[in-house]
């Protein structure tokens, strides 16, 4: 990641944040961050400042399409040339199948579906602009789910709108391989977050991969820095699943 400039979406907290901190180590000189949590997104950028890197901060309402790009486009004007985007907002509202109402089903795919959508067409625009350049153009991890390869009767709309990103990311993949942006998934199983532990889904979890545990954040952003950075040149339309073997698909 050196030198490199990144912009995470969802970046506030949780596994965005993780991500964001793991590429200031690994060399990533400038982080942006596009959230809807202000105050949130005021102290992760602090925090990120304190390890040494320059951030942005934009605050978006992702399911729109103007306010989505409207965010990336802020970004860009602070810090210039995007290496790479990572799309890790997403919401875990978990209801019985017989219960999601078409609201539910609506801000379910709003965020995790559109949003994710919109902010890949911000980004590819942008890195389209620089596809002369010697080197590859620009890279795009979506975090999906494991969620997406199984049946999940106390989550199923959720479920369903990873198995659309892991589609969407096989098209953009496909789109943009002759500009040079490669296109990634990659899909964990449950990890222990704050909101993991207290949904109290882990212990289950652990029991039943073939590690006997559940992942730390980091572990799974180890992967999604592999697939942002230069040292990725040749996956795109690929999802990794990270599971611990919890699942294989």
């Amino acid at each position: 990641m050196q030198d490199q400039t990144v912009v995470i979406v969802g970046g506030a907290s949780g596994l965005g944040l993780t991500t964001a901190k793991l590429m200031v180590e690994r060399g990533a000189a400038k982080i942006g961050l596009i959230d809807r949590n202000e105050q949130l997104l005021a102290s992760s950028a602090e925090a990120l400042r304190a390890q040494g890197a320059e951030v942005a901060t934009s605050v978006a309402d992702i399911s729109c399409a103007e306010t989505a790009h409207r965010g990336f486009d802020e970004i860009v004007s602070k810090l210039g040339r995007v290496h790479a985007l990572v799309n890790s907002a997403a919401i875990y509202p978990r209801r019985p199948i017989l219960e999601i109402t078409d609201e539910e089903w609506d801000l379910e795919n709003a965020i995790n579906v559109k949003g994710t959508y919109h902010m890949m067409v911000a980004a590819v625009r942008h890195m389209r602009s620089f596809m002369n350049s010697p080197e590859v153009t620009g890279r795009i991890v979506n975090v999906t789910s494991v969620d997406a390869f199984k049946a999940h009767p106390q989550n199923a709309h959720y479920a369903a709108t990873k198995a659309a990103v892991v589609s969407l990311t096989k098209s953009f993949a496909q789109e943009c391989a002759a500009d040079g942006i490669l296109v990634n998934s990659v899909a964990p199983a449950g990890f222990a977050t704050d909101r993991a532990k207290e949904l109290g889904f882990l212990p289950e979890l652990a029991k039943a991969s073939a590690l006997g545990r559940a992942a730390e954040p980091v572990e799974m952003a180890e992967w999604i820095v592999m697939m942002a950075s230069s040292r990725n040149t040749y996956a795109t339309g690929e999802n990794v699943v990270i599971s611990g073997g919890y699942i294989y698909v």
